[in-house]
């Protein structure tokens, strides 16, 4: 039996159909997020530049997701508990990792771990890269590089630095600095940057490398005198502190980059979907903004580009290492 249907009647039937054949075709972003929330874990204390970075970040992703979003901090052994936690994290999109180079690539060359970063995580999305600062106390009396290095030489007085943890690229940046000079500065590991920094301030340490977006509001507040930054050219913030290389450190170029990450097993569509909400979040002009008020470079891309992009960055860190004789302290 065949039925027919008036006028207005097929109209809206095919209305229907259409908007069904539309929802049907519709991207899978568009489901919902597979999670109650979202766990972004900082493997280092509050305060220091992963922490600012996954707290920057939060607002976007949880708006991009339509689902909330929650920053645990996971501080100890230079990032390796919170790395670890990630790793060993159901893979399931809903705890990643705000990690860095010191915990993802250059751990492993100091420590032993009980599971490669490498190849336990999933890279998702890169989101930062800024030098690091060679920074004093202002009560340390040199105002320039060249001041530093022929007070360190004249060893009229014992000098340290702090830094963040054994293998952070603050510490290597140091071992290397004892290196290029000829000098002997004790190293302090403390339990993430911020507390180091902090005792910088307080007078306990002399100096110490600290990224740009942590450092600045020390620097803009004078607590602390910027000497130089580790970046190939002049850093935003920055621009009248000379560079490494511009105050006769060759080939002295230290960049700290930080990404997210997902356990490793974490399928395709999740990490396509939180690389999306990753870059969604960076190109915002309240992100970007403070991003490049932090002294950051620009990044973004897939996760494919920052997957290539860590593999590469394996041998580089481990070069590093050996030439700086790093141990863990």
């Amino acid at each position: 039996m065949k039925v027919r249907f008036p006028g207005p009647a097929r109209r809206l039937l095919a209305f229907a159909i259409a908007a069904v054949a539309v929802g049907a075709a519709s991207p899978a972003h568009a489901e919902p997020y597979p999670c109650q929330n979202l766990k972004i874990v900082s493997p280092y204390p509050p305060g220091g530049t992963t922490d600012i970075l996954a707290r920057l970040i939060a607002p976007s992703l949880q708006k991009s997701l339509d689902l909330p979003v929650i920053v645990e901090n996971r501080g100890g052994a230079s990032s390796n508990i919170g790395t670890e936690y990630v790793a060993r994290a159901h893979p399931d999109g809903c705890t990643v990792l705000l990690g860095n180079n010191t915990g993802v690539v250059i751990n492993r060359n100091l420590y032993a771990l009980r599971l490669d970063p490498v190849k336990a995580l999933r890279p998702v999305a890169e989101v930062a890269a800024m030098p690091l600062v060679l920074y004093v106390n202002p009560k340390v009396p040199a105002r320039t590089l060249p001041e530093l290095v022929k007070l360190l030489r004249s060893g009229s007085t014992p000098y340290s630095f702090a830094s963040g943890g054994s293998g952070s690229p603050q510490h290597l940046a140091g071992e290397l600095f004892k290196l290029a000079t000829g000098t002997d500065i004790l190293h302090i590991p403390y339990k993430g940057q911020a507390p180091a920094m902090m005792d910088v301030v307080g007078g306990q340490v002399q100096m110490a490398f600290e990224t740009t977006a942590a450092l600045s509001p020390q620097a803009k507040a004078g607590r602390v005198v910027p000497l130089a930054t580790t970046g190939a050219t002049r850093a935003e913030g920055y621009t009248d502190i000379p560079t490494m290389t511009e105050a006769g450190f060759k080939d002295f170029v230290i960049t700290n980059w930080y990404g997210v990450f997902a356990p490793a097993g974490t399928s395709d569509a999740l990490v396509t979907r939180l690389n999306a909400a990753v870059d969604a979040a960076l190109a915002s002009p309240e992100v970007a903004g403070k991003l490049a008020e932090l002294g950051s470079e620009k990044v973004s891309g897939s996760a494919a580009t920052f997957a290539a992009f860590v593999d590469s960055e394996v041998p580089r860190w481990e070069a590093v290492v050996k030439r700086s004789h790093a141990k863990v302290d």
